[in-house]
C-alpha cells in the first residue's frame, strides 16, 4: 500500500502540517502532484500538494481517506522546489503553503486559469485535396482556403481569416461540404517583447575573466557564488550571455533576476536576440493566462531561460546550472508580504540544493556583499573600464546654496540649463532624475505652520497637480486641495519640495518645443506602460527621459549624453543606517545611464551638501573608496554586517491595544532572550527598545514596534529562532503582528 504525505491549501497555523492519504491503486501519484483529497468531518473536497510518498503508515489504515484524484496531469512542483519550501518554512517561519504558494501562479489554485484552447481545421481525412481544388474552379475563395489547409496540414480557424480576409463563409462551405473537419488544440498565450540585436563583440580581458571563473565554477565540484562589480557600461550583460551560453552548451538551464519590470523587456529584447524562443518570462505585469502558459512552458521543459522579477527565482526549471541577479543591489529583491523572503537568499539556497552556480552582479553591490567577496565568502570578479574603452561621465557637482546667492530660485541650476540647451540642440537626449513623484513633496500653511496629512495615515500627503490633489503614497487616499488652510482658516496654503511633474513642468517652461517622457509610478499604470515609454524614448520620439529611481537601473540608451541630478541629496539623510550606501548606489546607478556610446557623457549633480564625502564618492565613481569609508562607519557604530536588527512591528485600530501589546511582548522577550544568550552573550543585545513607530498610523492603523539589534556571534541564530517563535504565539495580541529581519525601511 502507497500513502502520500499532503499539505492542505488552507492558510492556517493550525493545519500547517503534512496530512497522510492512501494513493488508491490506478492513481499515478508523484512528490509536486496538486490533488483534490477529502478533507475534515465533513469530508468536503479540499486542493492539496503532495510532498513525499511513502509505503506504510503509523496511522490506523482504515482511517486514513483516499486521494480523489490528480489535477494536473504532471506534478506543479519539482523536488528542488519541495525541498525549497521546507527551508523557506524554517528560515522565514511562514506557513508551509505560504511557502508552496510562492511557486506556482496564483490562479492554478481553484483553477481559475486553463489552458487556451482554438479552433483548428484540416482536411478531413478520406478526401484528396488536388481533386478537390479542380472540383472549385468555380468557387476561387474556397479554393485558395484548401490551398491554405493543405500546406498547413492543421490550421487555427482565426489564422485562415488573417492570412485571407473574409474567408470565414468559404471556411463553413468546405466544412459542411465535409471537405474540411474541425478539431482544437492547444497554444500558448506569449507576452509580446522587442527581439533587441545585439551584435557580438570580442570579449574585453575583464570580460573574459569573469566568463572564465563563472564557467570554471559551473564545471567544478564547488559551485561557488560571483560577485560581478563591473562599472556601469563596463558590459556585464554581455558576460550574462557568454555564461548562459556555456550553461546551455553543458544541457542546463538558466534564472535571470531583473530588479524592475521596466528592465524586463529590454533584457528580455536583448536575450532573445541570442537564445531565441527558447526564453520564458515572469513578472506581475503579465495578464493571467501569460503567466500561467509561461510556467507551464517552463515546467513541460519548453524554455532553458527563465527571465524574470523577484518571484522568477521560484521557476520550475528542474535542471538549473546558473542563477544569475542583475543590480543586486536593488531593496525590490526583498519581498514585502509574507513570507518576507529575500530573492538573494532563496537563490543561494536553491543554488545549494541543486549544485548550480550563483552571480550577483552590479556597479554598486550590497556593502555585505562586497563584505563577503574580501572574506573569501564570494568569488571577486572586477569590470574596472567600460567596453571600448570609453570613459565614464565627467560629473559636475553643483552647489545649489551657490544658486541661491546668485540670484536662480529654479530647480535647475544655470549649469545644468546650459547643458540641457546644448544637448537638445546636437540631437542628443537627457534624462532627468528626481527620486520624488508627484509635483510637491507636501503642502503647509505659511501662517501657522500646519502641514496636510493623510487622513488614515501619519504622513504628510503630496501634491500631484496632473490630478489637481493631494495623495497619500502609503495608502492611495486623494482628497483636492483646499483653498484655505484647515487649521487656522488662512489663504496661505503652498506648497514645498518638488516631485517628477514639477520638474517636466519647469523643463517645458525652459524648453517649450521639447518632447518629453515621464517614468514614475504614476505613469506606470497600465500592463504595457513600461515597454511603451522605454521603446518610445530608446525609439527618438522624446528628447528628455524624466523619472524616479525607475530610470536609474540598467537601461543603456545609446543617445543619451547628459543625465541630471535635480536633487542628489534627497536620500542621503533619512534615519536609516543604509541611507549613505543607498545614495551612493542611486547616484552612482543613474551617473551610469550617459555616455554609453561613442560620444562622452556629462552628469550634473545638483545638491545642497557638496562636501558630503558620499556626493564626493559618487562624483568620482569610486565604489573601493566609498567601501573603506561605509564600512569603517559602520563597524564603529555595530550597524550590518556586523549585527542584525530585528523589528516587530505591532498594529491595531486601537491606539492602546498596539501599544500594551508591543510592552507585553517586550517584556516577556526580553527575559527569554537574556536567558538564551546566557553570560556568554549578555553583550549581544545592542539595542533593545519598544516605541511607537516612527511613522505612528497607516491605513487607519496606530503602530508599536519593537525594534532589537544584535551582535552577529554564534548565538545569533538561535536569537532569531526565539524571536520568531515569540511572533507567532503573539499574532493575537492584536490586529497585526510582524516581524523583520534586516527592514528594508525603518518608518
Amino acid at each position: 500500500m502507497a500513502y502520500a504525505q499532503i499539505v492542505i491549501d488552507i492558510n492556517h497555523s493550525a493545519v500547517d502540517r503534512f496530512f497522510t492519504y492512501r494513493i488508491p491503486d490506478a492513481l499515478p501519484v508523484k512528490p509536486g502532484h496538486h490533488v483534490f483529497v477529502p478533507f475534515g468531518q465533513g469530508d468536503r473536497l479540499k486542493e492539496g500538494f503532495v510532498v513525499a510518498l511513502s509505503d506504510s503508515t503509523d496511522l490506523d489504515p482504515s482511517a486514513v481517506k483516499d486521494i480523489v484524484r490528480i489535477i494536473e496531469p504532471y506534478p506543479v512542483l519539482t523536488e528542488d522546489q519541495l525541498a525549497l519550501a521546507k527551508w523557506m518554512h524554517t528560515a522565514y517561519h511562514c506557513l508551509f503553503i505560504d511557502a508552496l504558494c510562492c511557486m506556482i501562479p496564483a490562479q492554478l489554485r481553484g483553477q481559475r486559469v486553463r489552458e487556451k484552447k482554438v479552433a483548428t481545421v484540416s482536411i478531413a481525412p478520406d478526401i484528396n485535396p488536388e481533386e478537390q481544388i479542380a472540383l472549385l474552379m468555380h468557387a476561387p475563395v474556397q479554393q485558395t482556403v484548401l490551398r491554405i489547409v493543405k500546406d498547413a496540414g492543421v490550421i487555427p480557424k482565426n489564422e485562415i481569416g488573417k492570412l485571407l480576409p473574409g474567408a470565414s463563409n468559404a471556411v463553413r462551405a468546405l466544412l459542411g461540404k465535409g471537405i474540411l473537419t474541425e478539431g482544437s488544440e492547444t497554444v500558448f498565450r506569449k507576452p509580446s517583447s522587442p527581439v533587441i540585436p545585439t551584435a557580438f563583440h570580442t570579449l574585453t580581458e575583464g570580460q573574459s575573466n569573469a566568463v572564465d571563473t563563472i564557467v570554471q565554477s559551473m564545471n567544478g565540484p564547488d559551485h561557488k557564488t560571483v560577485l560581478l562589480h563591473g562599472v556601469t557600461g563596463s558590459g556585464k550583460t554581455e558576460v550574462y550571455l557568454n555564461a548562459i551560453r556555456a550553461c546551455i552548451d553543458r544541457g542546463k538551464q538558466a534564472i535571470v533576476l531583473v530588479p524592475e519590470i521596466s528592465l524586463t523587456p529590454q533584457t528580455v529584447g536583448r536575450f532573445a536576440d541570442r537564445f531565441g524562443s527558447r526564453i520564458a518570462v515572469l513578472h506581475s505585469r503579465l495578464s493571467v493566462g501569460e503567466r500561467f502558459d509561461e510556467w507551464r512552458r517552463i515546467r513541460l521543459k519548453m524554455a532553458d531561460i527563465v527571465i524574470g522579477a523577484r518571484s522568477a527565482v521560484f521557476a520550475p526549471v528542474e535542471n538549473l546550472g546558473l542563477i544569475i541577479i542583475d543590480e543586486e543591489h536593488e531593496s525590490s529583491y526583498q519581498s514585502e508580504k509574507t513570507p518576507r523572503y529575500s530573492a538573494i537568499d532563496v537563490a543561494a539556497q536553491r543554488a545549494k540544493l541543486s549544485g548550480c552556480t550563483l552571480v550577483l552582479g552590479s556597479a554598486t553591490p550590497q556593502l555585505i556583499s562586497y563584505y563577503r567577496a574580501l572574506s573569501g565568502r564570494y568569488t571577486l570578479c572586477s569590470l574596472p573600464d567600460r567596453v571600448a574603452g570609453r570613459p565614464l561621465p565627467e560629473v559636475e557637482v553643483i552647489n545649489m546654496r551657490d544658486e541661491l546667492l546668485l540670484g536662480n530660485n529654479s530647480i535647475f541650476s544655470d549649469r545644468l540649463i546650459e547643458l540641457l540647451s546644448t544637448t537638445i540642440g546636437t540631437g542628443k537626449q537627457a534624462m532627468l532624475f528626481i527620486n520624488r513623484r508627484g509635483y510637491s513633496t507636501f503642502v503647509s500653511c505659511r501662517s501657522c505652520g500646519y502641514v496636510l496629512k493623510c487622513d488614515n495615515c501619519d504622513i504628510s500627503l503630496t501634491y500631484h497637480k496632473v490630478e489637481g490633489r493631494a495623495r497619500c503614497h502609503y495608502c492611495g487616499m486623494t482628497k483636492p486641495l483646499p483653498k484655505e488652510c484647515p487649521n487656522c482658516g488662512k489663504p496661505f496654503l503652498k506648497q514645498f519640495g518638488i516631485g517628477t511633474e514639477q520638474v517636466e513642468e519647469t523643463l517645458h517652461k525652459l524648453f517649450p518645443t521639447v518632447r518629453s517622457l515621464r517614468m514614475d509610478t504614476d505613469t506606470m499604470r497600465t500592463k504595457d506602460a513600461y515597454s511603451r515609454i522605454l521603446s518610445a524614448f530608446a525609439s527618438g520620439q522624446a528628447q528628455v527621459l524624466i523619472g524616479t529611481q525607475m530610470i536609474a537601473k540598467g537601461h543603456d540608451f545609446p543617445n543619451v549624453t547628459l543625465v541630471g541630478v535635480v536633487a542628489a541629496d534627497t536620500t542621503l539623510n533619512l534615519p536609516d543606517y543604509r541611507s549613505a550606501e543607498r545614495t551612493f548606489q542611486l547616484l552612482t546607478q543613474v551617473a551610469g545611464r550617459a555616455g554609453r556610446d561613442e560620444t562622452p557623457g556629462r552628469v550634473v549633480l545638483q545638491t545642497y551638501a557638496p562636501q558630503h564625502p558620499i556626493i564626493r564618492f559618487a562624483r568620482e565613481q569610486n565604489y573601493p573608496a566609498f567601501y573603506q569609508y561605509e564600512i569603517a562607519e559602520r563597524k564603529k557604530m555595530l550597524y550590518p554586517p556586523f549585527s542584525l536588527f530585528l523589528r516587530v512591528v505591532f498594529s491595531d485600530t486601537e491606539e492602546q491595544k498596539a501599544a500594551e501589546a508591543c510592552i507585553a511582548y517586550a517584556k516577556s522577550l526580553e527575559q527569554e532572550l537574556r536567558k538564551l544568550l546566557g553570560e556568554e552573550g549578555k553583550n549581544d543585545i545592542l539595542l533593545f527598545v519598544a516605541a511607537e513607530a516612527p511613522v505612528a498610523r497607516i491605513s487607519g492603523l496606530t503602530r508599536f514596534q519593537l525594534l532589537v539589534k544584535l551582535l552577529r556571534t554564534k548565538r545569533l541564530p538561535d536569537a532569531i529562532r526565539l524571536v520568531y517563535e515569540f511572533q507567532s504565539k503573539s499574532s493575537d495580541l492584536c490586529q497585526s503582528v510582524e516581524l523583520e529581519v534586516n527592514p528594508q525601511d525603518m518608518y
